[in-house]
């Protein structure tokens, strides 16, 4: 299986990259993995000017980014995992331009006629929040969800880890919630 995970904190060495790696290290052992740290690309926000749906069978965004190879990384994957601390319950700016921009992937050809360039494609949701996962990440679980349903993916798993305050008193969560995902990864494989 192919695994692309997408980092989306603007830290490199945060909290939510120590969850991840620790996902990571034990996903590698069976499948292919391959990580897009999203703060070390230049994706520019959705410019709503449609040009995408110009093209029937391809992303077709006409900005000059590397929203390209980031979407053709995820279109070429089996399974895709979006992690990211949530800010404001919700996505980083980072994730959430990305998210933005995955827009051009449902093409409406006429009323009655849509393609979806990630139909089928299986995903997985990884936050991390600094309170209570119940009172701090509940609205992002739910925005994913929607946006998964809008691109018609499917849904793997959305992991949660809670009250982390800083990677070095994390303790064992990356590797609990790692195992969590591990769990899902292999109901899907």
């Amino acid at each position: 299986m192919i695994i692309t995970t997408i980092l989306g904190s603007p830290k490199r060495a945060g909290n939510t990259a120590k969850v991840l790696e620790a996902f990571e290290r034990l996903a590698a052992a069976d499948h292919e993995v391959f990580r897009i740290d999203i703060a070390e690309k230049t994706i520019g926000g959705c410019l709503g000017c449609y040009a995408c749906q110009r093209s029937a069978d391809a992303p077709g965004c006409r900005q000059d980014d590397d929203f390209g190879e980031v979407i053709a990384r995820i279109m070429r994957s089996d399974l895709v995992v979006y992690s990211t601390p949530v800010y404001a319950w919700d996505f980083t700016a980072q994730m959430k331009t990305l998210v933005d921009r995955h827009f051009c992937l449902v093409k409406r050809k006429q009323p009655d006629a849509t393609a979806y360039l990630l139909e089928g494609k299986r995903t997985m949701l990884l936050a991390t929040c600094g309170g209570e996962a119940s009172s701090n990440a509940d609205l992002i679980q739910e925005v994913f969800k929607r946006e998964m349903d809008y691109l018609r993916c499917r849904v793997a798993g959305i992991y949660i880890a809670g009250s982390c305050t800083a990677p070095a008193a994390l303790g064992d969560k990356p590797e609990t919630i790692a195992r969590q995902m591990m769990e899902g990864l292999r109901r899907i494989a």
